[in-house]
């Protein structure tokens, strides 16, 4: 009632960036609102990244632990066929994972028929037991959770570390605002979802009232003994659906994150022509796989995971409250009682929640934190090592006026056709052109120096795309600007651009991309671990061709190979 009905579904989904929602898109819209480019945008940034490394925790535990749990209802329908649950677990989630490349975009039509059936049965089966036993509608009371908190004390916290299930996935309420938007999701929370979910815990509660033997597994006792079967395909099918929507969340979340500079280039498929939100990337699902996997192996049933969930899902709500206050405070004009009052009571509503979780990090709380820390690590890593290697690649840019004044008629020859050269800074002659210029001996008569920006923003004005700057001799720069829910399509910049030295032939264009390899210094042994990791994934990052997909034939490399050290590096070049 509190956390979803309130926090998310009232309040925080106000917090449109542009549409869009999420961790990521918070983080963004929180660290414009505020105006700071100082010590508070960089807090704001930290919890932001912290918030998102934790969702990947909860990303890989909820698909394990929703289809285990849906699977183990066959344990319910026959004792003898609890050694199939973990095979068919495992086959379902291999499953799923292993259709991701085909898009979800043929079967998604399917997704709300299929769950407005299953919220319903959620709806029926609970009523039904309502109706055997009415007074267990007191239970909606608040009163009651109160004096279960005065009578059992610490007891009474340790609950909360099961009953923080029940809020599981209120992050994607918020995460998903960019595909349907939030009058939608309120519309579906609050007159379908809330009210099947609730009838349904409560006539889990008039069942173990009336028969306290169905402790063993009261969703599924819910049910006739004949429907049990059919019980476990229709929530095995919900499952799934759920976990699409985490799957898809970890994408949506992953590209924002690459595409902002906190995660190294990986290759991103569009599954869908008309969908833009359908995407699929390759690395992040076998990773996303090959975890959940681990997870249901190890754990083996959907009650020992549940001690390792929670830690997680309960850390992210803390991070989304706190940068929701500054949301509030600047873009929504708040006054700061307000603003405090709000985020103070669910900062502490959240922490006891989290607290409660950490009860069991022995148990099993560790892992998703373990997750989260590992994926804040590389996080922050890339974006630390990025910043230095820009600072090291260009200590003395030269500017494009300096190089221009360096030409004479005649010297370097001009030969036919584009060259356009991708540079990671605005003002700089990109490496690329200074080594081919040097070794080649030539210049093409049109030379586009491009720069790719992010924004922290969803989506930029065509309007404002692409910023021209025309050099004569041939020579321009283009700045293009893009959000973090866009692609870059580079022909499309070009075309932009065309007219400023007669028709562009996109046949006659060679593209001049830079990619950069780094060796560890090994000066300081408290950075060298950092180095090295930086290093791999550069190493695995996907190149300038694949990702802004260039024509390959078409495309010509050049490296840096440099030294990763805190002094202006010795660079080597490499072709």
């Amino acid at each position: 009632m509190l956390i979803v009905s309130v926090k998310y579904a009232w309040v925080i989904m106000r917090a449109s960036n542009q549409g869009e929602g999420g961790v990521m898109a918070l983080t963004a819209l929180a660290s414009h609102a505020t105006g700071h480019s100082g010590r508070l945008r960089w807090w704001i940034l930290s919890i932001g990244l912290l918030g998102a490394a934790l969702f990947y925790g909860d990303g890989v535990i909820t698909p394990a632990i929703s289809v285990l749990s849906a699977m183990e209802g066959m344990e319910v329908a026959s004792p003898a066929w609890k050694p199939l649950v973990i095979p068919l677990a495992l086959g379902v989630i291999i499953g799923l994972f292993m259709v991701q490349r085909r898009g979800t975009a043929a079967i998604s039509h399917l997704f709300g028929p299929s769950m407005l059936v299953w919220f319903l049965l959620l709806f029926g089966s609970g009523l039904t037991w309502i109706v055997a036993d009415p007074q267990v509608l007191l239970a909606l009371n608040p009163w009651y959770a109160l004096q279960f908190f005065a009578i059992h004390g610490i007891g009474g916290v340790v609950i909360l570390g099961a009953v923080v299930l029940a809020v599981t996935g209120a992050e994607a309420l918020y995460a998903d605002m960019g595909h349907f938007g939030a009058r939608p999701i309120r519309m579906a929370w609050y007159f379908l979802v809330l009210p099947a979910l609730a009838l349904n815990y409560l006539g889990q509660g008039a069942l173990l009232e009336l028969d306290p033997s169905a402790i063993q597994n009261p969703f599924f006792m819910l049910f006739p003994a004949w429907a049990t079967l059919p019980m476990v395909v229709i929530s095995g099918i919900a499952t799934v659906i759920a976990s699409q929507a985490v799957i898809s969340g970890a994408y949506s979340a992953t590209r924002q994150a690459l595409l902002l500079g906190y995660l190294p280039r990986q290759s991103i498929i569009h599954t869908s022509a008309s969908e833009r939100g359908q995407i699929y990337l390759p690395l992040l699902n076998g990773l996303l796989m090959v975890a959940v996997v681990v997870l249901i192996l190890w754990f083996r049933s959907s009650n020992a995971l549940s001690f390792a969930y929670g830690t997680a899902v309960t850390g992210t709500m803390m991070m989304t409250t706190v940068l929701v206050f500054f949301v509030a405070r600047h873009s929504w004009r708040w006054s700061l009682w307000k603003a405090g009052v709000f985020c103070g009571f669910f900062i502490l509503l959240d922490g006891v929640f989290f607290g409660a979780n950490l009860l069991k990090f022995v148990a099993g709380g560790w892992l998703p934190l373990a997750i989260g820390l590992a994926v804040f690590t590389t996080m922050s890593t890339w974006r630390w090592g990025r910043g230095i290697l820009a600072r090291k690649l260009y200590p003395d840019a030269i500017s494009v006026e300096a190089f221009l004044n360096g030409i004479t008629p005649g010297e370097p020859i001009r030969v036919p056709g584009t060259a356009v050269y991708l540079s990671m800074r605005e003002q700089a002659i990109p490496h690329a052109l200074l080594h081919n210029l040097k070794h080649n001996k030539v210049l093409h008569e049109r030379v586009v120096i491009l720069t790719i920006k992010f924004e922290e923003e969803p989506r930029v004005l065509s309007a404002n795309r692409v910023v021209v700057r025309d050099y004569g001799q041939g020579v321009c720069r283009l700045t293009a600007s893009y959000g973090f829910m866009e692609h870059p399509d580079i022909p499309e910049i070009l075309k932009s651009a065309a007219n400023l030295h007669g028709a562009w032939n996109p046949m006659d264009t060679t593209y001049f991309v830079s990619r950069q390899r780094v060796i560890p210094s090994g000066k300081k042994a408290t950075l060298l671990w950092r180095e090295h990791l930086f290093a791999i994934m550069l190493r695995i990052s996907a190149n300038a061709t694949d990702f802004f997909r260039l024509p390959p034939n078409q495309v010509m490399e050049l490296g840096d190979v440099v030294e990763f050290s805190r002094k202006v590096p010795k660079k080597r070049k490499t072709t």
